[in-house]
């Protein structure tokens, strides 16, 4: 069955109207799929760091170093984080214009590059001391911080995610 799609106005509609925007948009199983996909990563990723942040705050898993809980989550995070990226990136493609003025959609973005910045500054800066924080079951209260804004901003993206799937269509 051919569709018609209007001359593209925007960039967005140009990736909307695009082959593979049209595929996923038109199929009865790839956006579900995808979706579902993306939810499973995204349940990994946030369920990873919302373990290492928990133990950054001395509330769980105390009798871990923090390089050793550190070591069996991050793969799993970064698996996680590529696998929503990937399936994020084409439900993006398959309504772009709908996303592109979904405020959830674009605060959820923001979150995610606050989430980023986070980590990058506890990676390179804060981190650089575990050897001298790696097994106490009190940490430092920077250590703290990132994992009390790393928990808040996850969370953020999470309900921001949520609530883009319920607005799809209302902004205009």
């Amino acid at each position: 069955m051919a569709s018609y799609y209007p001359e593209p106005e925007n960039i967005w509609q140009s990736i909307e109207y695009s082959s593979l925007g049209t595929s996923i948009a038109e199929s009865l199983w790839a956006f579900p799929t995808l979706e579902t996909i993306h939810v499973i990563a995204l349940v990994t990723v946030f369920g990873t760091i919302a373990v290492m942040d928990l133990r950054m705050l001395g509330v769980a898993s105390t009798n871990t170093p923090i390089t050793q809980m550190s070591k069996d989550t991050l793969p799993w995070t970064w698996a996680g984080f590529i696998l929503a990226a990937i399936t994020g990136s084409l439900l993006f493609v398959s309504k772009a214009s709908s996303y592109m003025i979904n405020p959830y959609f674009l605060w959820k973005l923001g979150l995610l590059a606050t989430a980023g910045l986070n980590m990058l500054y506890f990676h390179f800066v804060t981190y650089k001391t575990v050897d001298q924080w790696d097994s106490a079951a009190v940490v430092p209260s920077g250590v703290k911080m990132a994992a009390v804004i790393s928990l808040v901003l996850w969370i953020g993206v999470v309900f921001c995610g949520r609530a883009i799937g319920f607005t799809l269509g209302i902004y205009y």
